[in-house]
């Protein structure tokens, strides 16, 4: 296989495709002050769990970046965060971090059952946002989010880090210059293993996870009242009152890339199958997932994940008629001509690095562009992963129309 280097671009034009590629038009830029590059940009955080101790370290690692102040109702995850960044104040109620006013923008790394509230409220506080991924639990959700970042003047990042990889900047320039014409197919594929008797995601309970160091009524988010239970505070991901399972932890960052690679509108329909089928461990959320999206440009995108088998790993496969993109999670883009319709074409492996997506973010509260991961992709990957599981739930295909008109339940 012949290797073409994408290297050619200099640096200034790769950095101008990477945020435009991503967004389908120029970065808007909003009347209202500009950060200089040596600004100290002051962050604050709003859960940090697993997840939210990555971004943590993501963000203190970032030049002038100060990391000012963080909430959550845990008071072990609080300790842990203080360990980290010694000078910053906690809390356990979050509206306390939104009333700081030297703050200029907030992470939200809470679960997925209270990122819509944490989203609304940091817009509301005039603070620039990043949202872990899926921007919402349910579709009302995500209406209601879009609708409030769309009317404000907030810089929104959401945590779909594909967004700022190499490997979208190099497959988005590969399609727009025609090498893999029409596309009627897309593949892609998760595939994760544990030992046996140890599901995906099942985490130990601390013995300090009690009620006097947790503030429960503040977790459940307006769920049914019941006692303090550490087990679901610890492993919320298996329960659907709290979480999308996999397709709003996994599904939702390639949809987002296949999606916004091929500039798609959202799926008119989908179908999801599967089951418990890995662990019988009392989980809620399907660990065997088929997902097909049907999309109204006569295009079908096909999802396959699996908590059995991880020999695959993750990775999609743009079907085209001239043309094949085959992306894997942390390698470069690669593409090879469909000979009979492109027979001068060459086999590319691409080249162009993959961008900081925290970085993005600070970059663009300093200039007030939009991020790598706007607000819209937000809605729209999570639109298609709320469709995938209330197709699985409704145990039928569902329409956009008819998962719109949903009335989402808490068990």
């Amino acid at each position: 296989m012949e290797t073409l280097s994408l290297h050619t671009r200099n640096d200034s034009t790769r950095r101008t495709f990477l945020k435009q590629a991503a967004l389908g038009t120029a970065a808007l830029a909003f009347p209202s002050t500009v950060l200089g590059a040596n600004d100290r940009v002051r962050v604050a955080m709003i859960g940090v769990g697993a997840r939210g101790m990555d971004l943590l370290e993501q963000v203190v690692a970032i030049p002038n970046v100060e990391l000012v102040a963080m909430a959550d109702v845990y008071s072990r995850r609080r300790d842990d965060a203080k360990k980290k960044v010694p000078g910053m104040q906690t809390f356990v109620d979050y509206r306390r971090v939104l009333d700081m006013k030297d703050v200029d923008g907030v992470i939200v790394a809470s679960p997925l059952h209270i990122h819509a509230r944490h989203f609304v409220d940091t817009i509301a506080a005039g603070k620039d946002l990043y949202s872990e991924k899926t921007m919402t639990w349910s579709i009302p959700e995500a209406e209601k989010c879009l609708a409030a970042a769309n009317a404000s003047k907030q810089v929104v990042q959401i945590g779909l880090q594909a967004q700022s990889s190499g490997a979208f900047v190099d497959a988005k320039e590969w399609i727009k210059s025609g090498w893999v014409g029409k596309v009627t197919h897309v593949e892609s594929w998760l595939g994760r293993n544990t030992p046996h008797g140890h599901g995906q995601w099942v985490r130990p309970v601390p013995p300090d996870c009690t009620a006097q160091n947790v503030d429960w009524t503040a977790f459940l988010n307006g769920r049914r009242d019941r006692e303090f239970d550490p087990y679901r505070l610890i492993n919320w991901r298996l329960f659907w009152e709290f979480s999308g399972g996999n397709c709003t932890e996994n599904l939702v960052h390639q949809i987002a890339w296949i999606m916004s690679v091929l500039d798609l509108p959202l799926p008119s329909a989908a179908y999801m199958s599967g089951g418990v089928f890995s662990e019988k461990d009392g989980r809620e959320v399907p660990d065997t997932i088929a997902v097909t999206y049907d999309f109204p440009t006569d295009m079908v995108v096909t999802w396959q994940s699996t908590f059995s088998n991880q020999h695959y790993g993750l990775g999609d496969r743009v079907l085209g008629s001239d043309g094949t993109i085959e992306h894997h999670l942390e390698e470069r883009a690669q593409y090879w001509p469909e000979k009979v319709n492109r027979p001068m074409g060459e086999a590319v492996r691409g080249a162009t690095p993959d961008q900081s997506h925290m970085q993005n973010w600070i970059d663009c509260i300093r200039s007030r562009k939009q991020p790598n991961a706007p607000v819209e992709l937000g809605y729209r990957s999570a639109v298609a992963v709320h469709m995938a599981n209330i197709s699985y739930r409704s145990k039928k295909r569902i329409t956009l129309e008819e998962a719109k008109a949903v009335t989402p339940e808490y068990s």
